[in-house]
């Protein structure tokens, strides 16, 4: 009697946890749970990717500086050369110039049209 209840116990046991192992991987293999798992993934890939392209462009970064210097250092350029001024334009443009007479009879009044 003992033995028969054991192997009935193991048997509803394993029926249990195949059902539960089942159940959950069905309820992986829905279509909302898919797609959110390939979303969470393509967010992680996505990040991973950012902090790799700017841990590459630092690197970068750094490496040029240092390329600089040393180039600097090999044809004797230590220190910065001063930038020319920056060029100013004129916002307003000089009427007194030949090119800018008007020889039209045009009237800007606005109060002769009436």
């Amino acid at each position: 009697m003992f033995r028969r209840t054991f192997w009935f116990t193991t048997g509803v046991a394993a029926g249990v946890w195949a059902t539960t192992k089942v159940n959950r991987k069905l309820r992986q293999l829905t279509p909302e749970s898919l797609a959110a798992t390939a979303a969470n993934k393509a967010l992680e890939t996505g990040h991973r990717l950012k902090d790799r392209a700017v841990g590459f462009a630092l690197d970068v970064r750094d490496n040029m500086a240092q390329r600089e210097a040393e180039l600097g250092d090999a044809l004797g350029i230590t220190n910065d050369p001063e930038l020319p001024a920056p060029r100013r334009y004129a916002a307003i443009e000089n009427r007194n110039d030949p090119k800018y007479i008007d020889d039209t009879t045009y009237s800007y009044n606005r109060n002769e049209d009436h």
